[in-house]
């Protein structure tokens, strides 16, 4: 135990813990908010701003993918940070540097670079970082028979602004064309702000620090250095059947919800959607991912975390299907978008939840910084690839593409379900 973590246990008696859970869940339920506003108030138009810079619809799906592989590139860096100094220095520096790539991307925006709109959207991609670790900060103190539920509170929390963000897109936009910016950019602008305020509310309020405080906390363990190190949580990974399902379960659900929903907009706007009507699909789309996780956390501590990736793959099939067939049906795209939020959203939590159940305490956050890379890093090559399917076939076939994602991840499923890790309630 280290000399923080022994000033950690004196400050933080066991019967005020329930208190400090509450405490700490407040702070990130409001981090979570104003994330969720900013990512989604800049991420709704992305392809379309990229359209706008490119010239070319070939080149629209990089955005989203540029951001998804900065939230890979820096899943590492943000996790070995968190492993050594805790959850809070991790979050405000991913905030940060959000807010440097909101800039970045507006000033691409204004002189028409490409190039440099990719590292400023890579650069925001940090944000959305912060907003996925989040989820773990608030399984840190958790009971284990509560832990998905802890986790869907703060993957719910980020409804509000995520749900609000899209549709503050235009006003965003239309906010600053007097002054020489493209309104598909302003969004950033705004998102930027945002950040910054995030940033301050977790540097000032989240104290103490939860992962700190669990590991002080949690009953003796091997707390070496090595324990915790990048190397020890991927050895915990490789060596339980559940975690390696758990770290396919989010990949291959983000990857078939960012491929899907990152080209959509390009298809209703093929089909005569504006940006109003664009901007009520993806609210949509985002309420299903986070307004309902407080249900899929209940039923992934009620049933088992492998019924919960068993309906997110159920889920997951039927949103493709229905995007898939749409055609100009701009209903049947909204509820086959509205459908795969919901199966993200069962995926995310109940996979979280498995991995934080699977591995040891001290190679934790180690282990859930490799499943937010290999997560992003997946959907960043599926969001690559969205935009040339698109272009070269159609918005049907990514959907079928998505389609065949989920027959390994059901697979996998079955088979752990069939082994030795059967499926039961959390906590047992």
């Amino acid at each position: 135990m280290t000399a923080v973590e022994r000033q950690v246990v004196v400050s933080v008696p066991a019967d005020r813990l329930p208190a400090l859970r509450r405490r700490i869940s407040a702070v990130l339920i409001t981090t979570q908010i104003l994330g969720g506003l900013g990512v989604a108030t800049g991420i709704a138009l992305a392809a379309v701003l990229a359209k706008e810079v490119s010239g070319t619809e070939s080149l629209s799906g990089l955005a989203p993918t540029a951001t998804v592989a900065g939230t890979a590139v820096l899943s590492m860096p943000l996790a070995a940070l968190m492993t050594a100094r805790g959850r809070r220095p991790g979050l405000v520096l991913a905030y940060l540097i959000g807010a440097l790539g909101a800039v970045v991307t507006v000033v691409a925006a204004r002189v028409g670079s490409f190039p440099l709109l990719l590292c400023g959207m890579a650069a925001f991609g940090a944000a959305s970082s912060a907003n996925l670790q989040a989820r773990f900060a608030a399984a840190d103190l958790a009971e284990p028979e509560h832990r998905a539920r802890a986790i869907s509170l703060v993957v719910w929390a980020t409804t509000l602004g995520a749900v609000l963000g899209p549709n503050i897109a235009a006003p965003a936009g239309r906010s600053v064309t007097g002054l020489g910016i493209p309104a598909t950019a302003g969004p950033f602008l705004w998102a930027a702000g945002i950040f910054l305020i995030s940033a301050v509310v977790v540097a000032v309020l989240l104290r103490p620090d939860p992962l700190l405080t669990a590991r002080a906390l949690a009953p003796p363990e091997d707390s070496s250095p090595a324990a915790r190190s990048l190397r020890a949580g991927m050895a915990a990974v490789a060596a339980s059947p559940r975690a390696r399902l758990a770290v396919v379960t989010v990949a291959v659900a983000h990857t078939a919800m960012v491929s899907v929903m990152s080209m959509t907009p390009v298809d209703l706007a093929h089909h005569g959607a504006g940006i109003d009507l664009i901007g009520l699909v993806i609210s949509g789309h985002i309420a299903g991912m986070y307004a309902f996780a407080p249900l899929m956390g209940r039923l992934s501590d009620r049933l088992g975390r492998l019924s919960g990736i068993g309906l997110a793959v159920g889920l997951l099939a039927c949103a493709v299907f229905l995007a898939g067939t749409a055609g100009g049906s701009h209903e049947q795209t909204a509820v086959g978008l509205f459908v795969l939020g919901l199966g993200w959203s069962a995926a995310l939590v109940s996979g979280s939840a498995l991995l934080t159940d699977s591995v040891p305490q001290p190679a934790r956050a180690a282990a859930q910084g490799l499943s937010d890379l290999v997560m992003n890093a997946s959907a960043g090559i599926g969001g690559a690839a969205a935009g040339l399917v698109v272009a070269q076939a159609s918005y049907g076939w990514l959907n079928l593409a998505a389609a065949c994602l989920l027959l390994p991840l059901a697979a996998l499923a079955l088979f752990t379900r069939g082994g030795r890790a059967q499926d039961v309630p959390a906590g047992d």
